[in-house]
Formats: C-alpha cells, structure tokens, sequence
C-alpha cells in the first residue's frame, strides 16, 4: 500500500505519515495511530509491539483456568501430585515457579 492510499484510507494527513516514517521519527498519536492501525487491518498494539501480546495473554489466561477447573475436580492427592508434577516440569524446562 502507498502512503497516499494509507493516508485516504486513515483520513491521516499524507505529510504526517512522511514525518512519521523520517529520519525524524515523529511518532503518532494515539488517535493517528488507532487510524492507521484500522487502515491497514491490524490492531494498534501491532503497530506499537510488532504482535499482538493481548491474544497470546487471553490464550494463557484460558488455558489457565482450564487447568484451574481440571485441578478442582482432583481430589487431594492427585491434586498435590498434578502439582509436584508441574513443578518438575517448570524445572525441566527452566521455568521460575
């Protein structure tokens, strides 16, 4: 895409995308960014970070709770066992507890 169809496509003045890109490295505001990000199909965070951290923390998070709600239904025992397997397994593969 050219930035003179970036700019038609984010109602973003096409000399301030320039700026942005320059040596200068002006950087958007958070409504320009917003902009541009709809523009090009992708979220804001993308534009700032490279990826979209947000989805890979909602992705843990789910997992989780499902290991959460798998950990209620063990009794006891098998609950402290599914933890000192975790805990082996942290070690194992260099994860802090």
């Amino acid at each position: 895409m050219l930035l003179k169809e970036l700019s038609a496509l984010s109602g973003v003045n096409l000399n301030t995308l320039n700026n942005y890109l320059s040596k200068r490295g002006q950087i958007p505001s958070v409504e320009a960014g917003v902009k541009i990000a709809r523009a090009l199909g992708v979220s804001a965070e993308f534009l700032v970070f490279g990826e979209e951290t947000a989805k890979k923390e909602v992705r843990a998070n789910g997992e989780v709770r499902a290991i959460i709600r798998i950990a209620k239904q063990l009794d006891d025992g098998k609950r402290r066992f599914a933890l000192e397997m975790m805990k082996l397994l942290t070690r194992a593969v260099d994860i802090k507890p």
